[in-house]
């Protein structure tokens, strides 16, 4: 009877969706945020042995129904007694012939199945491929001379967003897509970007010196400052504290840096924030692999997508009030030559320090620099491209995985090398699913993105366009690099301005950066010299890589996300902040004991939630539900509801920055340590705002975290 009262209440309440299980461990250990994926080398390991919803029947055709009420009349009466004993006689021949059905049926040992004991019903999906079948098929479709030949087909000179170049680029993935029968569509923006001046050039004068470099930074304001130059090693903010620590006043100055450790956008912050003039950036590195005329490209918006239509799309020319991000730069900036690097710097003034030894000094109040700029506003249309592999199971669920297809100059590893992986990859998958009996639970969403080298435009313009839909479907996307997350990666914006989880992986050697980023030289021969001529093989390995996680999230059941990792870092931040609240005289009246409940709140039901996951049932579909929607709203709910867009793009509390994340918190204390009033980052009213609406939005996550509304941890 149990099981024809499980088979009316589906009849009835129709199916809910299946969900994937995979392991997605943020790693907070240390300021750096890195998303792990736990990929096991067996089904059973993810679901304990059981197959959660192998053959779910799906049923989409089910029509509603409407009520109606009956009087208690004899007819009715006894059409309702005779409904009921149908309904119980239906039942109980269901349940007899599912009963003789499990006798009749051969049996299995747990080792010829992925799954033992799978549920009778079907979806019409094939039964579940073992993973390391999964795997075995992608390593046979992918090959080094796969990619080789892609290379060939996608190298440009100059594919630069909304040009010609690009568009050709655009289509050929189209073409590809079409072939492998993938329903591409195409998505168009119509965006700002800054471009070299459209006449002139911009221009640093250094003691009767012109300098006009070619190179430029995007979103830089216009305009003619002057001021004395002042080295700064990368421009961070450790470096620009060891200066102020040697009496260096950098209002006023230009400062000058490296390329490397940070982003553009970050460096010019934070010469802003010091007061300066203008900033000029230079290559980073310390050997002769650049030579002395290599210009540099980039942006300078600490931030992603249109800076014009901030938190909204750049679609068809709409229109929106002026406004404009607040992640805009402040202060002019440039890049220049190494060489012109080296004259400014071979000058008389304080000794550099031995880790910054690159050039002659740092600087002298003497050596005074003009900075010059006339970048141009410009409006280009970008198309990004789309194609899907649809799930069998859960087909509006999705997996994107995405990478950007334009860049400045040749941009080999840049962009070609992400979209070659990008195709091989869809042709791959595509083929396991036409020839070789693979049925993804979700689909899979390819996308390669135009805007790129402005600031993952292309990626967040669809993001800010489809936002609702996403958040909506439990996406999860997958940009083609491998390090911590980083403001200039695409992956970034959908963590931190839509927390969907989302990872960002790329192939590195020995942590050091790429030197021919942003420049001409980003070439296949120089890559080919870096990596001992292996990079199709690399290229291989990293498509794997890719291919075994986007696989392993439409291939299982339930979604496992390791949520004591957050607990951990929330802790740490809780405990930083407590010691600086406590050496702060301006704000030691705060009392801590909102922020430690909240923290504690969040403990206890990331606690709760493991504590359910390991006593539920996991053939128990209606809990595999539940569970997943608590642990898909967990990074929604670390967005922090009291910030624009325009203002605070990136709102997690806890990976983006400004100041209504932890992070924020603890750096305004350290402004109010200072103890400097005319220090316009450190307001005490503003603190305690701030520290009250990060704590409820901490509560906020918990509460959703603990489920059911009898559930919630009150204690705040």
């Amino acid at each position: 009877m149990d099981q024809a009262r499980s088979t009316i209440s589906k009849i009835f309440n129709g199916e809910p969706h299946s969900y994937t299980r995979f392991n997605l461990t943020q790693n907070m250990e240390g300021d750096n945020s890195q998303v792990e994926m736990k990929l096991s080398s067996d089904v059973d390991e993810e679901v304990g042995g059981n197959g959660v919803g192998d053959h779910l029947n799906h049923n989409s055709n089910r029509k509603p129904y409407v009520a109606q009420k009956f009087g208690r009349t004899p007819k009715n009466l006894c059409f309702m007694a005779a409904a009921i004993f149908l309904i119980f006689l239906i039942g109980y021949l269901i349940g007899y012939l599912v009963h003789r059905k499990k006798d009749l049926s051969p049996s299995c040992s747990a080792s010829a199945l992925p799954f033992a004991n799978p549920p009778p019903h079907e979806t019409g999906a094939a039964p579940l491929m073992d993973w390391d079948k999964v795997k075995e098929l992608l390593a046979q479709k992918l090959n080094a001379n796969k990619f080789e030949a892609a290379f060939m087909e996608f190298n440009s000179e100059n594919h630069q967003a909304g040009s010609p170049g690009d568009e050709d680029l655009a289509n050929k993935v189209l073409t590809k897509f079409k072939e492998y029968g993938m329903n591409p569509w195409t998505d168009e923006h119509f965006v700002r970007v800054q471009d070299p001046p459209a006449s002139g050039t911009n221009k640093i004068t250094f003691k009767g010196t012109n300098f006009r470099p070619s190179g430029f930074l995007s979103y830089s304001p216009s305009g003619r400052v002057t001021g004395a130059v002042v080295y700064a090693n990368f421009g961070e903010e450790s470096d620009l504290d060891f200066l102020e620590d040697k009496n260096f006043n950098l209002t006023g100055k230009v400062v000058l840096v490296r390329a490397g450790k940070i982003s553009f956008a970050e460096k010019v912050a934070n010469a802003a924030k010091r007061k300066a003039a203008a900033v000029l950036i230079c290559p980073g590195t310390t050997d002769d692999s650049i030579g002395d005329n290599i210009e540099l490209f980039g942006h300078v918006h600490m931030g992603s997508g249109d800076p014009y239509t901030p938190g909204f799309p750049s679609f068809n020319h709409t229109q929106f009030p002026p406004v404009q991000s607040s992640g805009l730069p402040t202060i002019p900036a440039q890049t220049i030559t190494k060489g012109m690097a080296s004259n400014i710097l071979q000058l008389s003034g304080h000794e550099i320090p031995a880790q910054w030894k690159v050039f002659g000094s740092l600087g002298d109040e003497k050596d005074v620099i003009t900075v010059e700029v006339n970048n141009t506003l410009t409006e280009k249309r970008i198309n990004n491209i789309f194609g899907v592999i649809k799930g069998f199971v859960d087909a509006d669920r999705y997996v994107v995985i995405g990478a950007k297809r334009d860049a400045r100059g040749p941009g080999f590893a840049a962009s070609t090398v992400g979209t070659s992986v990008l195709v091989e990859l869809a042709r791959s998958i595509s083929d396991m699913v036409k020839n070789d009996g693979f049925k993804p639970r979700r689909s899979i969403v390819f996308a390669s993105w135009s805007g790129g080298e402005y600031g993952s435009i292309g990626a967040t313009e669809w993001l800010e366009g489809y936002l609702s839909s996403l958040n909506l479907k439990r996406d999860t996307f997958s940009e083609l690099v491998f390090e911590p997350l980083k403001l200039d990666s695409a992956a970034y914006p959908f963590l931190a301005f839509s927390g969907i989880p989302s990872i960002s992986f790329r192939l590195t050697s020995n942590d050091l950066d790429y030197q021919y980023f942003g420049t001409e030289l980003d070439k296949w021969d120089k890559l080919n010299l870096i990596t001992g001529a292996k990079v199709p093989h690399l290229t291989q390995v990293a498509a794997q890589f890719a291919g075994h996680i986007a696989l392993r999230l439409v291939h299982d059941h339930l979604l496992r996300m390791d949520l004591a990792k957050y607990d951990k870092f929330i802790r740490a931040k809780v405990v930083q902040i407590n010691v600086k609240v406590k050496n702060v005289q301006r704000v030691s009246a705060l009392t801590m004991q909102w922020l430690f409940s909240a923290s504690g709140s969040y403990s206890r039901a990331s606690r709760s939630l493991a504590a359910d996951i390991e006593n539920s049932d996991l053939e128990d579909i209606e809990m595999c539900r539940i569970l997943n929607d608590r642990i898909m709203t967990v990074e929604r709910n670390f967005l922090s509801p009291y910030v624009s867009p325009r203002d605070s793009p990136f709102r997690h509390i806890l990976l983006g920055f400004g100041p209504h994340t932890l992070g924020g918190l603890s750096d305004h204390l350290q402004a109010l340590r200072s103890n400097n009033n005319n220090n316009s980052n450190a307001d005490v009213e503003l603190f305690r705002n701030q520290f009250a609406l990060a704590t409820w939005t901490l509560q906020g996550c918990a509460n959703s975290l603990a489920g059911d509304i009898w559930s919630l941890d009150n204690e705040i």
